[in-house]
């Protein structure tokens, strides 16, 4: 087996802290000059400053598109309002406008859907269908607990059931709820 290898340094910089503690004995109290707080503000600040850089604007990408080729655009497409931006693309080709079929589909006015109802518009439509139910339990003064079964609707409100066995089915919620009166 080989003896253990002394530690070396993998860096020049830590080499180079090493040399300077063994030679400065004051080295700690220069250390108090620069506080923690104002590295981590120089780490922010370079890091914003590296992702600013990095983000900014470069020249390049597509090329703006004329007015005038915005123009004829627009107005190939309200005369023939079957083109697509396939043909209209095509068609500038012929032209001699050199153009992308994406920026051509881009520029082109997209048709307006129609508005979806509003809430309001919805409750007078749907109203007469709409139905709320609700199940709870009701402690009794007995220790016993009954099970209610309410639906709201717009006209009427029901219990549709009521039940001290907590069964839904064969004696439970569900066979009460035809003889319980409705309450206007």
């Amino acid at each position: 087996m080989l003896p253990p290898a002394q530690a070396q340094p993998k860096c020049r910089p830590r080499v180079f802290w090493i040399w300077l503690s063994r030679t400065w004995s004051g080295w700690r109290e220069a250390l108090i000059i620069v506080k923690p707080a104002t590295v981590v503000g120089w780490h922010r600040k370079g890091f914003k400053l590296y992702w600013t850089k990095l983000s900014q604007h470069r020249v390049g990408g597509r090329p703006v598109v004329s007015l005038q080729v915005r123009i004829l655009i627009r107005q190939m497409a309200t005369t023939n309002p079957l083109w697509g931006a396939p043909r209209i693309h095509g068609e500038l080709l012929k032209l001699g406008i050199n153009i992308s079929e994406r920026s051509v589909s881009g520029l082109l006015l997209r048709p307006r859907r129609p508005p979806s109802q509003t809430r309001r518009a919805f409750l007078t439509n749907h109203l007469n269908q709409i139905a709320s139910i609700d199940l709870f339990t009701v402690p009794t003064a007995t220790f016993r607990v009954l099970f209610c079964l309410v639906v709201v609707t717009k006209n009427w409100i029901r219990a549709a059931g009521l039940t001290a066995n907590g069964s839904i089915h064969h004696g439970g919620l569900l066979d009460h709820h035809r003889t319980l009166p409705r309450v206007k």
